[in-house]
């Protein structure tokens, strides 16, 4: 009977640990194609390049936006605004 409760405690580890997977670069790339390619781009086109390009541009932009909220957010819990920069810290 010990037995259920560990194969149920150990399978739920399991498929936790398995939604944690990230994308490789190349998996990325492919997505990031047929992203583009559902809008009409062509592939070999300036237009193809120039949406890949903003995808990458707007992947950037959202994880400097993540890393901002997390560090306010941070510092607030820890007694005070964070202003900015990883030395300056007012009052």
């Amino acid at each position: 009977m010990r037995i259920l409760p560990l194969t149920l405690t150990i399978a739920a580890i399991a498929i936790g640990l398995s939604a944690c997977q990230t994308m490789t670069p190349e998996e990325r790339r492919a997505a990031d194609e047929r992203q583009c390619l559902g809008y009409g781009f062509k592939r070999g086109t300036e237009g193809f390049a120039t949406c890949l390009q903003r995808i990458d541009l707007n992947r950037q932009a959202q994880a400097r936006a993540d890393s901002a909220y997390v560090m306010s957010d941070m510092s607030w819990r820890m007694g005070g605004p964070y202003y900015g920069g990883p030395y300056y810290r007012y009052r």
